[in-house]
């Protein structure tokens, strides 16, 4: 039993050996809880809201779509010897990719003095404060130009729209539902910085709040109100802020929802809120967490890149991929990607951009065209959990894998004569190629962060969409300012978790003296 417990923490001993940059742990989100989990490395135990990660049933098993399979396969695979004419083989080769020489972190040293502000307006600067002043003082004074004078209206001003953004920013340290339970007398009242701005002030420049306050003639989108804004954190989010690590994921973050208002609200109420008019895409580095681009895209109307005429969702996804990765060319960077981007087609043009790849792929959410049709169905006779086949064309692999399922991978990142494993709690190690094992390190890692990091999003919901925008990105550029506090030396003299850091960075957008993060 000894020697069988020595065995099991060299493999995993090994298996971390390889993701050292995976700084997996109960502190990474500078907080431990009883959600951390007891496996110093990974966990593939499915607990995670995300469906990229679980690898414990088969994704077309789960679907019932093994007969479809069998029955000629997804649309778009070939048959074997159209397989074989293409240049699909059983024959396996190591590939290599071209090692990456940038080290991942922040460009910018901040000082151990910097305070929750400094590292939000990394993203959110004076200049963009002052920006959203005068667009909101430009549309008031329009709009009573247009439907008539307000008697309490006054122009806002750039300490005021501070407090304005930290009062909203509350909301997603204490978890209320709406801003103005603030100036209430119930459960969520907060007097300590109720006091700093009136209820009726704070509703009056919520009446009147824009980034944008008129369309332009060249604006033809339904973001046009919030663009500028997007641009200025794209920026702020690209390489000259952050650099991330070499290994990076393409995915859908979770937007976390407050279980008190699903549970209480009624059904209409429900499903009213659920029709969320765009969906939000980001490119993550897996070493840190740090987002490093976002991209918004409209379900409804004419997008940006013409994106809204595509139907068909393959082609919808692949073309967001491209826009994720439009400054990635020529870095050697490895993209995990889950099966509604992962195909054939993509990754083989982003490899001639030497950008790599590694994706779960599905039968039923992939685009597999160009795929053997052998290697999508599952086979007839029973397998062992661990047993994998592979089949190669050019650096291109193709993997099917057991594990209570079948699971297929795409990649042509990680050579398919490599080895790996997969720790399990309580089933102990399963063999698999080194491309799976890679594959549930980073997902796993990135499942982790929207389980903790989606708690603080902010959660004041407006009706309209680009305020919806607005205070999501709002939420992603403190999560991002809480991973440059934890990588300077700032968090070295005062270390504050996730929710004192959101504490003390409302604080200060108030201006309130008291710097004590336990306020």
């Amino acid at each position: 039993m000894a020697e069988c417990g020595m065995k099991a923490l060299s493999v995993l001993e090994a298996a971390r050996s390889r993701y050292e940059s995976l700084q997996i742990s109960d502190d990474v989100f500078g907080e431990s809880g009883d959600d951390s989990s007891d496996n110093p490395f990974y966990s593939t135990s499915g607990d995670s809201n995300s469906d990229n990660c679980c690898l414990e049933a088969g994704d077309d098993q789960r679907a019932g779509e093994t007969g479809n399979c069998q029955n000629g396969g997804p649309p778009g695979s070939i048959s074997k010897t159209q397989a074989e004419e293409d240049g699909w083989s059983d024959t396996l080769q190591d590939i290599t990719v071209a090692p990456y020489n940038d080290t991942y972190g922040p460009i910018q040293r901040m000082p151990a003095t910097a305070t929750c502000m400094d590292f939000f307006q990394l993203f959110v600067p004076d200049n963009t404060i002052q920006n959203m002043v005068t667009q909101t003082n430009m549309y008031a004074k329009k709009y009573q130009e247009r439907f008539g004078s307000d008697e309490g209206w006054r122009n806002v001003t750039a300490a005021e729209m501070k407090a304005f953004l930290g009062f909203v920013t509350s909301t997603s340290v204490h978890r209320c539902e709406s801003v103005l339970s603030i100036w209430s007398s119930g459960f969520f009242s907060n007097r300590s910085i109720a006091l700093k701005m009136s209820q009726a002030r704070f509703e009056k420049i919520l009446k009147y709040f824009h980034i944008v306050a008129f369309r332009s003639s060249h604006s033809s989108h339904g973001l046009y109100k919030i663009q500028p804004f997007l641009d200025s954190l794209q920026q702020s989010f690209g390489c000259s802020t952050f650099r991330p690590s070499q290994t990076q994921v393409l995915h859908e973050p979770l937007i976390d929802e407050d279980p008190v208002f699903i549970t209480t609200c009624t059904e209409r109420e429900l499903r009213k809120r659920r029709k969320r008019k765009f969906s939000l895409w980001v490119r993550q580095c897996t070493s840190t967490g740090f987002i490093c681009q976002i991209y918004v895209h409209l379900k409804e109307g004419q997008g940006p890149d013409g994106l809204a005429t595509l139907k068909i969702k393959p082609q919808l996804h692949s073309m967001v991929a491209k826009q994720l990765c439009q400054n990635l060319s020529g870095r050697n960077s490895i993209i995990f990607t889950g099966p509604s981007i992962t195909s054939l087609n993509l990754y083989q043009e982003f490899e001639k951009q030497e950008i790599y790849c590694c994706g779960l792929l599905s039968t039923r959410k992939s685009d597999c065209t160009g795929l053997p049709q052998s290697m999508l169905v599952n086979p007839e006779s029973p397998q062992q959990r661990g047993q994998s086949h592979s089949m190669m064309r050019g650096n291109t692999s193709l993997i099917s894998w057991y594990n209570k399922g079948h699971f297929r991978f795409l990649t042509n990142a990680y050579s398919p004569t490599k080895k790996g494993v997969i720790i399990k709690r309580k089933s102990g190690e399963i063999p698999c190629p080194l491309a799976v094992e890679a594959f549930a390190a980073h997902l796993s890692y990135i499942c982790k962060y929207d389980d903790k990091y989606s708690k603080y999003f902010i959660f004041h919901k407006p009706n309209k969409t680009w305020q919806q925008v607005f205070w999501l990105t709002i939420s992603i550029a403190i999560n991002n300012a809480y991973i440059m506090y934890k990588m300077s030396d700032a968090y070295q003299i005062k270390r504050y978790s996730r929710a004192q850091f959101g504490e003390r960075l409302v604080r200060e957008l108030l201006d309130l003296d008291d710097c004590s993060p336990n306020q």
